[in-house]
């Protein structure tokens, strides 16, 4: 007689279930990146690249990315934290700036006159950023918080070389404070993302923008413009703008533990200087660029940026009631954001 054993068929089942979730375990999961400048800027290039290979090797191949330049996934530049937040881009980087208001606590290192150096900076940002605006950043888990090489007036027709040349100018802004502080210098601000301003200067609709030296090539930008107007270094930056690299928060939350721990090693304090380098050593490239052209380049001194700072103090105290307003303690942050910096 042929013996049967009834308990086979579990014991097979279960193997196979123990398989499966080995397999599981080692799938490839494909994380959708997304930005809003061409595939030939630094942030794509320079930061998000070797972070995706960064990633991927140290998780043996388990986590990959696929990136999304130029707003691929739909929508426009200001749009893109929220697809971040809300699901439709796992990872972003984006300047939440374009959305005028909403992220008024990280607005302390976009004020005027803030920020000396960039890669400090970036580190400082992270500190200040992760401890004081956690609300204006739920739902998204920061991987790294940086600023750029600092914001470069370029126009197309005058220099700009005193606070009165500034008069009957319309000039590209790319945030809140940056917008303020323009028009406290006496031209007229025009807010608007990046990718728009070529098209504007092009055609005459502005006069002129704020871009940093780094993102400048991947616009163009030497090829529209006719003058570069540059700050002495012995002074701060005149602005700058904060940018973030995320993930959603329920998505990083659904990660096995060992993949979360890849995440958080490329995150924090170290990876937002690391990526702070990143930006201002582009700029130095950046600027080669446009040396190759025919526009001319004028550095305003000292003695002169100090009459603009002047002029931008009301922007600072602004800021500082506006914050306040919502239930923050403004002074507070300012004076720690500015000993962050230092």
């Amino acid at each position: 007689m042929k013996k049967t054993f009834p308990f086979m068929p579990t014991v097979l089942a279960a193997s196979l279930l123990a398989c499966a979730g080995a397999a599981s375990a080692q799938e490839t999961i494909t994380l959708k990146v997304a930005h809003f400048l061409p595939p030939a800027s630094t942030a794509h290039a320079k930061l998000i690249e070797p972070w995706c290979a960064k990633i991927n090797k140290e998780s043996n191949n388990r986590l990959k990315c696929q990136i999304y330049p130029s707003m691929q996934l739909g929508g426009s530049p200001p749009q893109l934290f929220d697809q971040l937040k809300d699901g439709v881009a796992d990872i972003a980087w984006t300047l939440p700036g374009y959305q005028s208001g909403r992220f008024v606590v990280s607005e302390a290192f976009e004020l005027p006159f803030m920020v000396k150096t960039t890669e400090a900076g970036s580190r400082a940002l992270w500190t200040y950023a992760t401890k004081n605006a956690t609300k204006e950043f739920e739902g998204v888990k920061p991987i790294l918080f940086h600023l750029h090489d600092g914001n470069t007036l370029h126009t197309t027709k005058k220099p700009i070389k005193t606070l009165e040349d500034f008069r009957g100018l319309k000039l590209r802004a790319p945030t809140r404070q940056s917008t303020k502080m323009i028009a406290a210098f006496g031209a007229t601000p025009v807010p608007m993302p990046l990718p728009q301003a070529p098209e504007a200067l092009s055609k005459g609709v502005i006069d002129g923008a704020m871009v940093p030296w780094e993102v400048a090539p991947s616009i163009k930008l030497e090829e529209i413009v006719g003058h570069h107007i540059e700050t002495d270094t012995s002074m701060p930056q005149v602005s700058n703008s904060v940018f973030i690299f995320g993930m959603n928060l329920a998505r990083y939350n659904s990660l096995p533990a060992d993949l979360k721990k890849v995440i958080d090693n490329n995150s924090g304090a170290d990876a937002s200087a690391a990526a702070g380098k990143i930006f201002a050593d582009a700029g130095v490239a950046g600027r080669k660029v446009s040396e190759k052209f025919k526009g001319s380049f004028y550095t305003v001194p000292a003695s002169e940026l100090q009459r603009w700072q002047k002029a931008s103090e009301g922007v600072v105290n602004d800021w500082v009631k506006d914050v306040s307003a919502k239930g923050y303690d403004g002074q507070k942050l300012l004076q720690e954001a500015r000993a962050l910096l230092k």
